[in-house]
């Protein structure tokens, strides 16, 4: 009992550790050049909709709980479940809407973009040097599931940059 509170006492006065236990680049090894960094898989282009509890349709048919990658078709008149590439299910779109303000810029937010730009192909020049893959814009991506108790369905709602997009699977 007293180790237990000595110990924490030490450990938590303010100048035990002014510094970080370890180094911030080990022997040798700059960050990002090991095989962790270099070779891995890059994010998914869709986004990730997770499914908690099993649904099952009235023919049957069976999605099991898990991670899904969620993507619109080129019509955008279907949602397709897929995991690891593979189509699960393909589930119809009752609603799709796209953001308009996306199309009108202003010099301020041109300039903004250009730096960015100009900052990302600088990096990612480095980021040749050593081997690894080069950086990409970010786009805003969300999926989520809801189930609706009074039409005995589960909502779908998809978002990828300026399209959304809802769907619904009738439920038992």
């Amino acid at each position: 009992m007293l180790e237990g509170v000595y110990a924490e006492k030490i450990l938590s006065y303010p100048k035990i550790r002014e510094y970080p236990v370890h180094p911030q680049e080990t022997s040798g090894i700059t960050m990002g050049s090991q095989e962790i960094y270099r070779y891995s898989l890059r994010d998914s282009d869709y986004p990730v909709l997770t499914i908690i509890d099993k649904i099952s349709d009235t023919e049957g048919d069976i999605i099991p709980a898990g991670h899904y990658e969620l993507a619109l078709s080129d019509e955008h008149d279907f949602l397709i479940l897929m995991q690891t590439k593979k189509p699960i299910a393909i589930i119809p779109v009752f609603k799709v809407e796209y953001d308009k303000n996306t199309d009108k810029h202003s010099k301020k937010y041109d300039k903004i973009k250009q730096k960015q730009e100009q900052k990302r192909e600088e990096t990612n020049r480095k980021r040749a040097q050593i081997g690894m893959p080069p950086d990409e814009e970010k786009v805003h991506m969300e999926a989520s599931i809801e189930y609706i108790k009074e039409g005995n369905y589960f909502l779908i709602k998809y978002e990828r940059g300026a399209v959304r997009a809802w769907g619904a699977i009738k439920s038992l």
